[in-house]
């Protein structure tokens, strides 16, 4: 008969057996397996800075071909507005496009008649009373009802104001016509504009960037449809944007079988490409009377207006 000392001893060497093979085990595949995670280790390490690599070259690429297009500008944009008058509407979202767009049209010879900025203020719901109220005590003599909408909305009524006094479509309309617009509703907290802005212009440049997302988004979107709409009929209107985000003014417009054909857009504003393109395009409107979408966003045709034959 089997005692117990006999499993003890037999439990013992078969534990005791375990052991010296784990360690032999250990010892043996150590060498390998340490060097083959080193390999590893070393190859992630050298991938990593292979992309790195790239991503500075890349970054640099860019940096270099905004440069050449900035360098390239005089050339392409030389006397393609000279004598012409634009006018800058920057949106809540736009205002830093606004001095590259500027520059741009100004080295195309236009002279900027103003810049106009809209405050989130004036595409708000809650105003809609307020700005109809504003807009039939400041409207001037010299601007018949016949120009503006009959409405209850504020948006469109307010937006058509401005549009008449702002672009040079109605003789009559006086430099203090202009000065008694802006400074109702500056004073409002509607808009704010530069010294310059006295009207007279021939085009407007509405810059835009990603669209709002509080919850008065769709509403305010909507509201900036009608604002182009009221601009688009007393004069030219290009929009400069980005692309992105739900409610987007440039896809808006693109998606509108009317505003399309008769409102220029440019998708990628915040680039020298873009403002290049955004001086191109309203060259485009006034001297050959054609729209264009361009830029890298859904339905542009082009980086750039092309001479259409």
């Amino acid at each position: 008969m089997i005692n117990f000392r006999y499993h003890v001893v037999s439990l013992t060497a078969v534990f005791l057996a375990l052991a010296i093979g784990l360690v032999v085990g250990t010892a043996a595949l150590n060498g390998p397996a340490a060097d083959a995670l080193g390999d590893q280790v070393d190859a992630l390490r050298k991938a990593n800075t292979q992309l790195r690599e790239q991503v500075g070259g890349l970054t640099d690429q860019a940096n270099r071909e905004e440069q050449f297009v900035t360098e390239a500008a005089p050339i392409m944009l030389d006397g393609k507005l000279a004598g012409k008058r634009v006018l800058l509407v920057s949106l809540p979202s736009g205002r830093d496009q606004v001095d590259g767009i500027a520059a741009k049209l100004t080295i195309a010879g236009a002279q900027i008649a103003g810049t106009v900025a809209l405050q989130d203020k004036f595409f708000s719901r809650d105003e809609n009373t307020a700005l109809l109220d504003l807009a039939a005590s400041a409207q001037p003599p010299s601007v018949p009802n016949t120009d503006l909408p009959f409405n209850s909305d504020g948006v469109e009524t307010s937006s058509a104001l401005l549009a008449t006094v702002l672009l040079g479509r109605n003789p009559a309309i006086t430099p203090a016509d202009v000065t008694q617009v802006i400074t109702a509703y500056s004073k409002a907290g509607y808009i704010s504009a530069d010294n310059n802005v006295t009207g007279g212009a021939e085009a407007v440049v509405f810059i835009s960037g990603l669209p709002p997302v509080d919850r008065q988004a769709g509403s305010k979107n909507t509201a900036l449809q009608f604002t182009l709409t009221q601009f688009d009929k007393v004069g030219v209107v290009v929009v400069g944007g980005v692309v992105g985000g739900d409610g987007n003014i440039v896809a808006e417009v693109r998606d509108d079988v009317v505003l399309a054909k008769s409102i220029s857009t440019v998708d990628n504003a915040n680039t020298a490409q873009g403002q290049v393109a955004t001086a191109l395009a309203v060259q485009e409107q006034l001297v050959k009377n054609q729209v264009g979408h361009y830029g890298i966003g859904p339905k542009s045709s082009s980086l750039l207006p092309q001479d259409k034959k």
